[in-house]
C-alpha cells in the first residue's frame, strides 16, 4: 500500500515537470477572402476556359505556420503566439481563388481538381508573406506566372503589397496580411481578365 501510494505521489510531482508538445497559442489566425461567389451561383466554360490557381512555391521560412518578421536583409524571426490555421502558401492559394472566381465569372478549380480541365494556369512564387520590422509594415510579394493553350504561352508579372501595421501583433498584423492578400489577388483577378 505505502508502495503504491509512493508511486501516485511521484507521478503527481512529475505531471507538472513534464509538457506533452508547446502550449497551443491564444487563436489561430487566417486571412479571407473580400470576394465572394453567391452561394447559388452555376457557371460552365468549355474546355480550356476553366481557370486552375496552384498552391504557389515558398522559401523554407514560409513552409511552416508562423507569422515571419524580417528585421534586416540577412535574418527571420517570427512573431510570438501568432500561429496560422494553414501555411501561408495554402491561405493565399484560397484567397487567389476565392477572388479570381467572384471577379472574372469563370470556372476556377483547386489543383486536386486539374484533371477535369487545366485550362489556364495560374502559379508562382511567394517569396514574402509577413512583417518587415524596419517599416512597421505587412508585405506580400508574389511572382506570378500564367499559362495557358497548354503551355504554349506563359506571362509573368511581380505583385507586392504593403500595409502599415500598428504593432507587431499577431492581431494587427494578420488584418494587414489579410488586406495585402485582398490587394494582389484583385490584381491578379484583373490581370488575368
Amino acid at each position: 500500500m505505502k508502495h503504491a501510494i509512493a508511486l501516485i505521489v511521484a507521478a503527481t510531482a512529475l505531471s507538472g515537470c513534464v509538457r506533452f508538445g508547446a502550449e497551443p497559442p491564444p487563436s489561430l489566425l487566417t486571412i479571407t477572402s473580400a470576394e465572394q461567389r453567391a452561394a447559388d451561383s452555376e457557371r460552365t466554360v468549355v474546355a480550356g476556359e476553366a481557370i486552375t490557381v496552384s498552391v504557389p512555391l515558398v522559401p523554407q521560412s514560409l513552409a511552416n505556420t508562423r507569422m515571419a518578421v524580417a528585421d534586416g536583409g540577412t535574418s527571420v524571426a517570427y512573431v510570438k503566439d501568432a500561429v496560422w490555421t494553414e501555411p501561408p502558401a495554402r491561405l493565399f492559394q484560397r484567397v487567389l481563388s476565392d477572388t479570381i472566381a467572384a471577379k472574372s465569372g469563370k470556372v476556377v478549380l483547386d489543383p486536386r481538381q486539374f484533371s477535369l480541365d487545366p485550362g489556364i494556369v495560374v502559379s508562382g512564387q511567394l517569396s514574402q508573406f509577413g512583417l518587415d520590422a524596419r517599416t512597421n509594415e505587412a508585405v506580400i510579394v508574389f511572382e506570378a506566372a500564367v499559362s495557358s493553350d497548354r503551355g504554349q504561352r506563359v506571362r509573368t508579372r511581380r505583385f507586392e503589397a504593403r500595409e502599415p501595421v500598428s504593432e507587431i501583433k499577431p492581431l494587427p498584423a494578420s488584418a494587414a496580411l489579410n488586406t495585402a492578400a485582398n490587394r494582389i489577388a484583385g490584381e491578379i483577378a484583373a490581370w488575368i481578365g
